[in-house]
């Protein structure tokens, strides 16, 4: 893997795209598209420039490195189950007894040096080039700039490598990084993250915190920067286990942050605690806009490169998105450091439409009464799972977690409102739904058990069920019924909404007869024949607490909220792609969509 694109070309069908295409919306534009397909290639763009600045950049662009699942296996060079496995079997090492148990332990101890990260004498590739302070230019790296309504051009693909204050512990993370100008970057760490609390100890000490960011080299440091290991374990040692060779890591130019010696640009420098600046907005993963916040700053020393650097990035909006595979993998590898708070969870899977902390389905080895409710208040407090909003519990005769269609006729012929936990706990930063920043609504939902009895008392068809409604309400304008052929069908309703949700909520009591769960949604933006989108709006949208009633059936309130709702903070807006872009790269075929694509992903508003 010391030339990646080269390895890419090889082993992951990697795609060239030649035209000239700016950083500015087209480049991300067609990575957006690429990563929704079923046969998602990685991209390179050979010749991107920034129209509005005047730039055409020396170094390509790679983005969608992580494809599909195959390539992600090849990233790995081994199924990350297997890495799993390795884990579980590190966790289970008991001191061996006798000199035979001793001798075939060594092989294993003996691999274990390999985990941690080699620090060698002298310069890396990675600086090759060395750019000082006088010469620092931010404008020279081809930054994307994805969404019209982005505060400016982001570093999405950064490895943000720091150290606490003592220098005993080191980090590495995966944050968006906000270019103001030439020397200057936002840093989006969330204050529950392990970079965050070491800028606490350097605010709290009044010194400035070196920070290195680091672009490209082997994608498994990539990989290894979002991974939700435990706190205070550098992400590094991940690279050296998977690999079974140590990571080889360099001294900074200008700090004493050490980085992967392969990577292909590091951008050095300081952030002053005492100086924040506003971020954002910026278009992120969960497909809404995370809104303008004030976040430290990185004043930067000095870029430093390989001769010839690629330049890595991803897209992130609506799912599906390139995190969909690496979030997969992270999935298989971590369920072994999950087991031991969790002794008979079986599997977990956390589908990419439920963005991931919106939504996780367990399978379990329920042994008693409660048991699922027990698992619930473990994920909820245990590290990054603690941001999970919606837990759904089945057990161990369920069917596999990813065969979705099948386990949602399991999960709702189980589904009982008396076995529904809606609770209270901590939210990621990026929850937009919540009525307060960073706490809110849990749901938890136990469908372990057997089938519950009753069905819908008098099942009616689509429109006769939407001819009742109206007479109710003329602000409901669709209805659409799934899986009716289960215990507790889903009926979802599309609405004009004027007034909160919930000062209608009487009104639709006396359908109890026909309807077993209510999920509500705008008109605007939700087509209703979408299941796959509708689940990542409502997991999205819904703060347990205030927006779901369970008797006398489940309503669930899924639409946006506002000052109706006594919602008092701003609420975001959909990441929608720019249609003048959009058809422009259509006219020159370098992307091939219609609007059946268009309106199934929500890449226009509608």
């Amino acid at each position: 893997m010391k030339d990646v694109v080269a390895w890419l070309k090889e082993h992951g069908n990697l795609k060239v795209i030649d035209a000239p295409l700016d950083v500015e919306l087209e480049i991300p534009h067609v990575a957006y598209i690429e990563v929704k397909k079923e046969d998602s290639r990685p991209l390179l763009f050979t010749n991107p420039v920034n129209k509005a600045k005047g730039i055409t950049y020396d170094m390509p662009v790679l983005m969608n490195i992580f494809a599909n699942k195959e390539i992600t296996e090849k990233i790995f060079g081994k199924h990350p189950d297997e890495v799993a496995e390795g884990i579980e079997e590190l966790l289970k090492l008991k001191p061996p007894k006798g000199v035979v148990a001793k001798l075939k332990m060594l092989p294993k101890l003996f691999s274990l040096k390999n985990v941690f990260p080699k620090r060698l004498k002298g310069r890396g590739a990675c600086q090759e080039v060395i750019y000082t302070k006088e010469e620092v230019d931010l404008d020279s790296l081809p930054i994307l700039k994805t969404w019209e309504e982005d505060g400016g051009p982001f570093i999405t693909m950064g490895q943000v490598y720091t150290q606490s204050l003592d220098g005993q512990m080191q980090n590495l993370g995966m944050y968006r990084l906000q270019q103001y100008d030439k020397h200057r970057l936002g840093m989006h760490w969330q204050i529950h993250k392990d970079a965050s609390h070491f800028f606490d100890q350097y605010q709290r000490a009044g010194k400035k915190m070196p920070v290195s960011v680091a672009v490209g080299g082997d994608p498994l440091y990539i990989w290894c920067g979002q991974a939700p290991m435990p706190h205070g374990m550098f992400e590094l040692l991940l690279y050296g286990f998977v690999r079974n060779q140590n990571a080889r890591v360099v001294k900074s130019i200008t700090n004493d942050i050490y980085i992967p010696e392969d990577v292909d640009i590091v951008i050095e420098g300081f952030v002053d605690p005492e100086k924040m600046e506003i971020e954002g907005p910026f278009g992120d993963h969960t497909g809404y806009y995370t809104l303008k916040e004030p976040f430290p700053v990185l004043e930067v020393e000095t870029i430093t490169m390989k001769s010839k650097p690629v330049f890595a990035a991803t897209v992130v909006g609506k799912p599906p998105l390139e995190d969909k595979y690496m979030g997969w993998a992270t999935e298989r590898v971590f369920l072994p450091i999950l087991k031991p708070m969790a002794p008979d969870l079986i599997d977990y899977n956390m589908p990419e439409n439920g963005v991931f902390h919106n939504l996780i389905l367990a399978k379990m080895k329920t042994l008693y009464k409660g048991h699922a409710q027990q698992f619930m208040h473990a994920f909820w407090g245990v590290g990054q799972m603690s941001f999970v909003k919606h837990a759904v519990f089945v057990g161990e005769d369920a069917p596999e977690l990813e065969a979705y269609e099948a386990l949602t006729e399991h999960i709702l012929n189980r589904l009982d409102k008396n076995k529904i936990l809606i609770t209270q706990g901590v939210v990621d930063h990026l929850d937009h739904s919540s009525p307060e920043q960073f706490v809110g609504g849990k749901l938890g939902i136990d469908a372990t058990g057997s089938e519950v009895g009753e069905g819908v008392a008098v099942p009616l068809s689509d429109s006769e069920l939407l001819a009742k409604m109206q007479k109710i309400d003329s602000n409901i304008l669709e209805l659409k019924q799934y899986m009716t052929h289960t215990k507790n069908p889903l009926c979802v309703i599309t609405v004009e909404k004027s007034r909160a949700i919930s000062d209608d909520w009487e009104k639709v009591d006396s359908l109890q007869e026909h309807i077993k769960v209510l999920v509500i949604v705008d008109k605007a933006n939700n087509d209703i024949h979408e299941p796959y989108m509708l689940i990542w709006r409502v997991a999205n949208n819904i703060d347990a607490q205030r927006d779901i009633k369970l008797s006398p059936f489940i309503v669930i309130d899924g639409t946006n909220k506002g000052i109706v709702d006594g919602y008092d903070r701003e609420w975001p807006g959909d990441t929608h792609c720019t249609k003048e872009v959009l058809d422009g790269l259509q006219a020159k075929g370098l992307i091939d969509i219609d609007q059946t694509f268009i309106k199934k992903f929500g890449l226009l508003p509608f």
